[in-house]
């Protein structure tokens, strides 16, 4: 299977899992005090999303409350809430040192935040790189 194909459907089986809840909540029991806050990140080694083979998806949901198979969802959360949902606004740790080995990992991260919808795409020079930034939302 391409790596495209392989990313299409950690994306589609992923989304499946995190909207399937959204959408049976939303009508059993509407709510407007929380905008919905689901997210899917994905990880794989590689140049781009296109092109890298997925090795891991985890599902973070924040709204109303933390939950998901994020390893630290509550604190990936409050990270989040944190940058206001800005995923550009997150730097890298001081008091991290890694290597200048050159191992390219992607991240993506698709779904909702706070009610609208979010696409980013990352890629860190290696793994110790990308958990370096913020604290636990890429550290899965």
């Amino acid at each position: 299977m391409p790596n495209t194909a392989r990313w299409a459907a950690t994306l589609t089986l992923t989304a499946t899992a995190v909207c399937s809840p959204l959408v049976g909540s939303a009508q059993a029991a509407p709510s407007g005090l929380y905008a919905p806050s689901a997210l899917v990140l994905t990880t794989g080694h590689g140049q781009t999303a296109a092109v890298a083979t997925p090795e891991r998806a985890v599902t973070l949901n924040c709204a109303p409350t933390a939950s998901g198979t994020h390893p630290a969802a509550a604190d990936a959360c409050a990270e989040l809430r944190g940058v206001k949902g800005d995923l550009d606004a997150l730097a890298p740790r001081n008091d991290v040192f890694c290597t200048r080995q050159y191992d390219p990992v992607v991240v993506t991260v698709a779904g909702v935040w706070q009610g609208k919808r979010v696409a980013y795409e990352h890629t860190f020079a290696n793994e110790c790189v990308k958990n370096s930034y913020g604290m636990t939302l890429f550290a899965f």
